[in-house]
C-alpha cells in the first residue's frame, strides 16, 4: 500500500493490519546475510499545534563493527490518533521517509518497539518489514505480553506469551543482554525467526542493555525532538 492510500480512521487502520498480518513471513532465509543494520526510531516535538510534530530517525550500523554508516533525521507531522496498537500509522510515513534517504540499504531493520507481540499480531516492525520487504525485527523495552524472568546472565532467554486461538502463543522473548541488567523484549517483524532475531540483538548489544541501533536512534531522536534541536 501507497503512502497516499494511508489509513486515516481506526477502523481502516485495523484492517489494514489483519489484512497485512497475514504476509508475515516469520522464518530465516537459508542464505539470509546480515552486512548492515538500521535502527529506526521516532519522536515527537510539543508544538501546540493541532497535528503532532514528529521526527524520524534511520541510523545505519555495520552489523560486524558497529561503525555508523550513515545517518538521517527526517521532520514530519501526523493527524492519525493517538491509539495503543496502532502507532504505526503515526509513525510508519516519517520513518519510510528516514529508510529512504539513507545512503546505505539496510539488510536488516531493528524498530523501537514490537512484530507480533501485539493484539492483531502485527506491530511496527512486522508493518516495516511487509511494507519495504527487509527482514525486520522489533526490540521493546517494556513487553507485550507475559513472561517469566530469564537468567541472570547475558543470553538467558524467556518466552513472552500472549493469549491466541489455541491457548498461550509464544509471540517474542525476553533477553538479558547483559549480566544482571533487565531484559529487552524481542519479536519477529518479518523475514527472520527467533532464534537468529535473538542473536542478532545480542551481537549488536556487546555493552549495554539496548542495542547501538537503539541506542544512538534514541539519542539522535531526542535531540532533533528537543527544543534545542529545533
Amino acid at each position: 500500500m501507497s503512502l497516499v492510500e494511508w489509513p486515516r480512521t481506526v477502523d481502516d487502520a485495523i484492517a489494514l493490519q489483519e489484512r497485512l498480518r497475514t504476509q508475515v513471513i516469520t522464518t530465516s532465509a537459508p542464505d539470509l546475510h546480515i552486512d548492515t543494520v538500521a535502527g529506526l526510531d521516532v519522536g515527537y516535538r510539543d508544538t501546540g499545534l493541532c497535528n503532532d510534530s514528529v521526527v524520524g530517525v534511520c541510523v545505519v550500523f555495520d552489523a560486524k563493527t558497529l561503525a555508523v554508516l550513515d545517518e538521517v533525521v527526517v521532520e514530519g507531522t501526523t493527524d492519525f490518533p493517538y491509539i495503543a496498537g496502532l502507532f504505526a500509522f503515526r509513525e510508519m510515513p516519517v520513518l519510510l521517509q528516514a529508510l529512504d534517504r539513507a545512503t546505505v540499504t539496510p539488510d536488516l531493520l531493528v524498530a523501537d518497539g514490537q512484530g507480533i507481540a501485539h493484539p492483531r499480531r502485527f506491530g511496527l516492525a512486522c508493518h516495516l518489514g511487509v511494507h519495504t520487504g527487509i527482514p525486520s525485527i522489533g526490540v521493546a523495552k517494556n513487553p507485550m505480553g507475559r513472561f517469566d524472568p530469564p537468567g541472570t546472565k547475558r543470553g538467558s532467554t524467556s518466552d513472552v506469551v500472549m493469549d491466541g486461538a489455541d491457548g498461550d502463543e509464544v509471540v517474542g522473548r525476553a533477553l538479558r543482554t547483559q549480566d544482571g541488567v533487565k531484559p529487552v523484549f524481542v519479536s519477529v517483524g518479518h523475514k527472520i525467526d527467533l532464534d537468529r532475531a535473538c542473536t542478532e540483538v545480542l551481537r549488536l548489544a556487546p555493552r549495554y542493555r539496548l542495542p547501538e541501533t537503539t541506542r544512538r536512534a534514541d539519542t539522535l531522536t531526542r535531540q532533533s525532538a528537543s527544543p534545542a534541536g529545533s
